[in-house]
């Protein structure tokens, strides 16, 4: 059993939506993302999808892209992305399929370690950071927590943590999500949402004992990494 991740598959299977208008590169990458995971995952392996699932506004409409992915091979553990409006409540998310799993509070168990995650948000002391993107940025802290608290409650000493937005702000700075990773003692962070010229921004690889990874789409070419 292996453990992947790739993010920001913003399907968007009505054709409503057509992504090449980010890029070339976006051109049926839905076909790219399934012929490279039929490829690369195996049935019994653990795929994280750290949001912008879908495009769709509502869960009828985002059915037709919940079901593609799950025809996929794998089980899938998902948080919530900025574009995730058909996100209903987690209850009837996760009666909905065995092998789709969804984040939000909770935690989702992979051999010794238990994945956490949030959506998080734009980080304070960034450019253009309001009142209400603090209301948000706190909501989502706490969000993190009780996701980690629930699996610190249940045993679990060795945490992986998704999340949708970066954990730092646009200058390069922590933020409480950080702080966060470092009380828990979280080994490894995947997330996405960074596009194009933005992920030149990104924080990757080991800081502080906490292994950053970018999971974003298009930066992995539509092609699931593996992370254990």
């Amino acid at each position: 059993m292996a453990l992947f991740a790739m993010s920001d598959l913003h399907l968007d299977l009505n054709g409503d939506k057509p992504m090449d208008i980010f890029g070339d590169n976006w051109f049926q990458h839905d076909k790219k993302i399934k012929c490279n995971w039929i490829g690369k995952v195996k049935k019994e392996d653990v795929v994280l999808v750290a949001g912008d699932i879908s495009w769709s506004m509502k869960i009828e409409d985002g059915m037709q892209d919940l079901e593609w992915i799950h025809k996929l091979p794998g089980t899938k553990v998902m948080v919530k992305g900025n574009h995730d409006y058909w996100w209903v409540s987690i209850t009837k998310l996760n009666a909905m399929y065995e092998d789709m799993k969804f984040i939000q509070n909770n935690f989702f168990v992979y051999e010794d370690y238990a994945i956490c995650g949030t959506r998080g948000w734009v980080c304070p002391g960034g450019d253009n950071f309001s009142s209400h993107d603090e209301k948000i940025y706190k909501r989502e802290l706490g969000r993190l927590k009780l996701s980690l608290d629930s699996a610190v409650k249940a045993g679990f000493k060795n945490f992986i943590v998704m999340l949708h937005y970066p954990p730092i702000n646009d200058k390069n700075m922590d933020s409480g999500f950080v702080d966060i990773f470092k009380e828990y003692n979280v080994k490894r962070v995947i997330y996405g949402h960074l596009h194009g010229a933005s992920l030149s921004k990104a924080i990757k690889g080991k800081i502080d004992e906490i292994e950053y990874i970018v999971t974003s789409g298009d930066y992995l070419n539509f092609n699931p990494i593996r992370i254990l």
